[in-house]
């Protein structure tokens, strides 16, 4: 990897976090777009993603236990049912055509800025001072 291919690395992992942060979408939808115009192919780019949720996601877990709001029973189920569907969606995304793949999730993609679409049209703008 170079040089040059680490900076833009660098400087598109903030802006998607900054973007992700904003917008309240997840990491991955803007991630791995990045990641494959980075060179990862599609499969690479998804588990790549999946796995930077790690640290993110321990480290909000930790925050909000803090907090109390940590429900450590529901948090383990979640995380070993998905570990099971990561496997499943390794599975099945080993054998499909990386091209079909592809257009997959730019279907998700497309689904998730509807969703952002609507949900903003139906809460209108709201501002911190209530205009």
């Amino acid at each position: 990897m170079t040089t040059w291919t680490i900076l833009v690395a660098i400087v598109l992992g903030l802006g998607a976090g900054l973007l992700s942060g904003m917008l309240g979408v997840g990491g991955g939808i803007l991630f791995v777009p990045t990641l494959v115009l980075l060179g990862l192919g599609q499969v690479e780019a998804s588990a790549t993603s999946l796995l930077a949720i790690v640290p993110t996601a321990a480290a909000g877990a930790w925050r909000q236990r803090a907090y109390g709001n940590l429900r450590v029973r529901a948090a383990l189920v979640i995380g070993v049912v998905s570990v099971l569907g990561a496997e499943v969606g390794v599975q099945i995304a080993t054998r499909i055509d990386e091209s079909v793949l592809r257009r997959l999730f730019g279907v998700l993609v497309i689904g998730v800025a509807a969703q952002l679409a609507v949900r903003t049209v139906r809460q209108g703008r709201r501002y911190p001072d209530g205009s």
